[in-house]
């Protein structure tokens, strides 16, 4: 049955933003929101959850379905920071509340190959593919799209999580059977379990655990991160260059260090699927960009996204007040660029050095015209691998920031 779609209501300042999950996307979010005079309240099952610490939350696992309907009670709007939240309780919640970017997308992008096909069916190109669901689906695909390729499962994975790269014919079994049981490890959790109808949802494909995709040798990644409104406005921010170490974005460069065609032209596709998905709030749209230089989409993200984090220092409107300005159905803010920016994440491993540097006389800062903006997430538990905030580099050159992250000898581990 399709989706209703909720009718349009436009909040001002003063409402209540629910949102389901509690991290720093949801933390950002609240903060930048509350600045314009917006309420928030949150629904997380950690007790100090990085969003709960600047707004009120309701502590509860996120398919507790009482803690929903009390999260739909105290906010006018209903949102969420993160993708993996249980889909079953954003439909409950889009059909008792309102939840003005509905529960179909959520439903979709959760599963890689159903975004796939809703991306096909928006006439954006992706990378070949086939589904599999036994080793034998593995073989086959493997002589029909060739090596090298990614092994990925279907749901579940972040930051290199749940997938393999396959080079050779003789290491095809044994991704097989780890991604296959990784899988099922994931369909057992009740985060991880399938949202309410896949089972009867045409062309879901749940029977296929793991789907390969073919390798497209590029010459770099970007993103875009689109927004669009219930009154139908779309707009998108500039393209970031996204370099990633260990399978974790490590840098985002703004403007992204292709042809200005290329950065247009990617603009111009992620304004076409969020369009095309009838998609409300922000919409991360990952590329690759060939030697010859074609798009192809890899993955989406029906929220704000890290590599979107540049936008809180170097545009006129950052990606977390665009996704409140969405979801409130208020005019889209400006995305113009101000100023090139390089945005480096921190990891558990950075963290000291990170804020030691950003938080004392910087020679090598003030050598190169660098200006560093320090964001921490107030996460609990720094662990090695583990995002705790980024800094924002400001600079005339992207180059100079470069050099900056490079001469600071922090991130080499």
């Amino acid at each position: 049955m399709p989706e209703r779609k909720a009718q349009p209501r436009t909040l001002r300042p003063g409402a209540t933003v629910g949102v389901l999950g509690g991290g720093q996307l949801g933390r950002m979010m609240a903060l930048s929101g509350s600045a314009m005079g917006y309420r928030f309240v949150a629904l997380d099952p950690a007790p100090d959850a990085p969003c709960g610490q600047v707004s009120p939350q309701i502590v509860a696992a996120y398919d507790d379905i009482g803690a929903a309907r009390e999260l739909a009670r105290r906010a006018d709007v209903i949102t969420y920071e993160f993708e993996n939240v249980d889909a079953g309780v954003a439909a409950l919640l889009a059909e008792e509340s309102y939840v003005p970017q509905g529960s179909a997308l959520l439903h979709t992008t959760q599963h890689r190959l159903r975004e796939k096909a809703a991306i096909e069916a928006a006439g954006v190109p992706v990378a070949p593919y086939r589904k599999v669901a036994s080793l034998a689906d593995l073989k086959a695909a493997a002589a029909e799209l060739g090596l090298p390729a990614v092994l990925k499962t279907v749901t579940g994975g972040y930051d290199g999580k749940g997938q393999a790269v396959l080079r050779w014919e003789d290491e095809l079994e044994d991704a097989f059977r780890r991604l296959a049981l990784e899988r099922a490890d994931s369909a057992a959790s009740p985060q991880g379990a399938p949202a309410a109808g896949d089972a009867g949802s045409p062309g879901a494909s749940e029977d296929a655990p793991l789907v390969l995709e073919k390798f497209v040798p590029f010459r770099c990644e970007i993103s875009v991160i689109a927004a669009r409104s219930p009154r139908g406005e779309v707009k998108s921010f500039p393209a970031a260059e996204n370099i990633h170490v260990n399978n974790i974005l490590h840098l985002s460069i703004v403007p992204a260090r292709v042809p200005e065609a290329i950065q247009r032209k990617a603009r111009e596709l992620a304004e076409k699927l969020i369009a095309g998905l009838d998609a409300v709030g922000l919409l991360a749209v990952e590329m690759f960009v060939t030697e010859d230089g074609e798009l192809f989409v890899n993955e989406l993200a029906p929220r704000p996204h890290n590599s979107g984090h540049y936008t809180m220092d170097a545009c006129a409107t950052s990606q977390f007040e665009q996704h409140v300005r969405a979801v409130c159905n208020l005019p889209l803010g400006d995305t113009e660029l101000l100023t090139p920016a390089v945005m480096v994440n921190v990891l558990g491993q950075h963290l000291e050095g990170a804020v030691g540097r950003c938080t004392s006389d910087d020679e090598d800062a003030n050598r190169l015209g660098v200006i560093s903006k320090l964001h921490i997430y107030g996460k609990t538990e720094s662990k090695t691998g583990r995002k705790m905030g980024h800094i924002n580099l400001l600079c005339k050159d992207t180059a100079d920031a470069l050099a900056w992250v490079e001469q600071t000898n922090l991130w080499r581990n």
